[in-house]
């Protein structure tokens, strides 16, 4: 119940404050004193220094901060998971005659966090309740599994093998050590061992002398575990991380054991030496070992650096032009899904703008065919084809640890994106394969024709501007304008379609011309059916005050029961259309135009544009 109550209790503070913690962490600067107190600040908050030393392992991964401004964020987090013995130290509290400090005992916090958080959990609804309500009972049974240990040990602490357990820890210092460290690597947290080892102090037959040796190997046990985390799966400088952590955990122990045999043989620890261990006393002891500690290594943290960079060496791998966006999608933030969302919000946004501009180029490719280019637009549609892949698998595995209904639909509006910026790149390609057969066939579309299709470009600029604004700014009001302008680009496509058939009966345009032209409308018709597709994502995701469903929500703009929907998609068929009809309008100067060139006996004409 303990263990339990405390990862519950973690991962909802966790949950509820991810949103913010990425920003924190990102104001490091070089001066380490101040990274020190952050480090100190949000491990204090999340409960877990492995959780802190992950999450700033994936930001020096991704570029945010360098390995040497981990420095200060290290020893902070060593230091800032103290505040979990302090808070537990609580168990020895002895209210007396004084009524309101019996508020504070576990036996009273418990039951009233669980009740509260039940409440949340079940009854009540707003904004994070769920969250909240979550932290509220891990707290409580947190605390129902410390009272439970203690009433458990205070039965015990009466047998011989408990006693001798003790006694030959206190006799055996190394046996003492290697069982912190042995403990801390199982269970992966130094809080919950700390804990234990305050519940277990309650039997009143732990001294000074025998809690030293355990808290001092906790220390390396836990290094290892967060050691372990950075170094799976992960770049370089993420793992000169988790080394420096190790060094400097490794360094600490050595400072501690030195400190504690020379106090101890300069007489300064007589009288704490045999003195019973309490949970305070505990606490306080841990605190001091890693403040001390950690104001020690704090100007020398360049050296523990180097000494990380010399054993980690550089990954041997060519940088590709995305790998850097792909590297910060780390494992190591599904802890915290507000960072994992940010690394494959920064990674989306490359997608899109990488669609967005091969389309651009393929569409240029109808007007100048130019190999260098169409070679530009294979290798970054390969380039998408890539984070595609790697954004959808690591949603998949993301979405266990998603619990939080506004990050529920942000991975919602995440999964369908990513296949519809695929999709945007793949259709750049066929654009590009029908300019391809236009050149190869020496080709081309008619004057009409071309100018017609500049209209359609046009339209689907647009619409690649309102769906790129819509998802990066998350802006509704640019997303419910994307699906007005589909149906104007429906509109569009059907009538170029028309205006190529007529061209055909009328032999105006070459019959070989008309499959390369239908692929083409074909393309340009999906492209815009892909952004409206964005836009209902977008709305679906923006959406807060009602459940949006995408289906719902399209019928109702297509019955024309929306007039925001029906005054734009007047505005947008009128523009386009009016440009449309002035191509097909009779184009022969009117009389006495000094331009219009003068027509010779014969029929033909002078080419003459000055009118003499």
């Amino acid at each position: 119940m303990f263990l339990y109550g405390m990862r519950l209790m973690s991962n909802g503070i966790k949950e509820s404050s991810s949103g913010t913690l990425k920003k924190v962490l990102e104001k490091v600067t070089n001066n380490p004193f101040k990274a020190f107190l952050l480090g100190v600040l949000v491990t204090a908050v999340i409960q877990s220094s492995t959780a802190t030393i992950v999450i700033t392992a994936g930001l020096v991964t991704a570029g945010v901060i360098k390995v040497r401004q981990s420095w200060g964020i290290l020893l902070g987090a060593n230091v800032g998971t103290t505040v979990t013995g302090q808070m537990l130290r609580l168990i020895q509290l002895d209210s007396g005659e004084t009524w309101w400090l019996e508020f504070f005992r576990p036996s009273t916090l418990a039951p009233i966090a669980l009740v509260i958080g039940v409440t949340l959990l079940i009854f009540l609804k707003f904004k994070n309740s769920d969250i909240t309500g979550t932290i509220l009972i891990g707290f409580g049974i947190l605390f129902s599994g410390l009272l439970n240990m203690s009433a458990a040990v205070d039965n015990l602490k009466s047998t011989d093998v408990f006693t001798n357990l003790f006694v030959n820890l206190g006799n055996n210092p190394f046996l003492g050590y290697l069982s912190g460290a042995a403990v801390a690597f199982i269970l992966q947290s130094s809080s919950a061992t700390i804990g234990i080892l305050q519940a277990l102090s309650t039997s009143g037959q732990l001294a000074f002398s025998a809690i030293t040796p355990i808290i001092v190997g906790v220390y390396l046990g836990d290094s290892v575990t967060t050691f372990i985390v950075c170094f799976i799966g992960t770049k370089a400088d993420a793992k000169r991380v988790g080394m420096t952590n190790l060094l400097f955990n490794f360094l600490k122990t050595i400072l501690v054991i030195a400190g504690v045999v020379t106090a101890k043989l300069t007489g300064l620890l007589n009288a704490l030496w045999d003195t019973t261990a309490d949970p305070g006393i505990i606490a306080n002891t841990n605190m001091i070992f890693n403040a001390s500690c950690a104001l020690l290594a704090l100007p020398f943290g360049g050296l523990l650096i180097k000494l990380a960079y010399l054993i980690i060496k550089d990954d041997k791998v060519k940088k590709g032009k995305y790998d850097e966006k792909l590297d910060a999608m780390n494992p190591a933030f599904f802890s915290t899904p507000a960072l994992a969302f940010k690394s494959c919000y920064d990674v989306l946004v490359a997608m899109f703008r990488a669609a967005k501009e091969n389309i651009h180029k393929a569409l240029g490719l109808l007007d100048i065919y130019d190999d260098a280019k169409a070679k530009e637009i294979e290798e970054e549609e390969e380039n998408v084809d890539v984070m595609a892949d790697r954004v959808s698998n690591y949603l998949v595995q993301l979405s266990p640890h998603i619990t939080a209904d506004l990050h529920a639909r942000i991975l919602d509006e995440y999964y369908k994106v990513v296949t519809e910026f695929e999709r945007l790149s793949d259709h750049s390609m066929n654009i590009k394969e029908v300019a391809a057969d236009l050149h190869a066939n020496n080709t081309a579309f008619s004057a009409d024709a071309k100018q017609e299709i500049e209209v359609l470009k046009d339209a689907i600029f647009a619409i690649l501007d309102l769906s790129q604004l819509a998802f990066e700014k998350r802006d509704e009001v640019a997303a419910k304008r994307i699906e007005p302008l589909e149906e104007v680009v429906d509109d569009l496509v059907n009538a170029l379609k028309e205006n190529h058939l007529a061209r055909l009966r009328a032999g105006r345009c070459n019959v070989y011309m008309d499959t390369g032209f239908s692929n083409l409308m074909s393309d340009l018709e999906r492209i815009s059916d892909v952004c409206s597709n964005i836009g209902v994502a977008t709305v679906v995701r923006t959406e807060t005050k009602l459940e949006v469903n995408s289906h719902d929500y399209i019928s109702k703009l297509h019955s024309g029961r929306d007039e925001n929907f029906n005054a734009e998609y007047n505005e947008r068929h009128t523009e386009f259309f009016e440009r449309l009809a002035a191509i097909s309008a009779p184009s022969t100067p009117p009389a006495g135009d000094p331009s219009a060139p003068i027509e010779l006996p014969d029929g033909s004409s002078d080419g003459s544009s000055d009118g003499e």
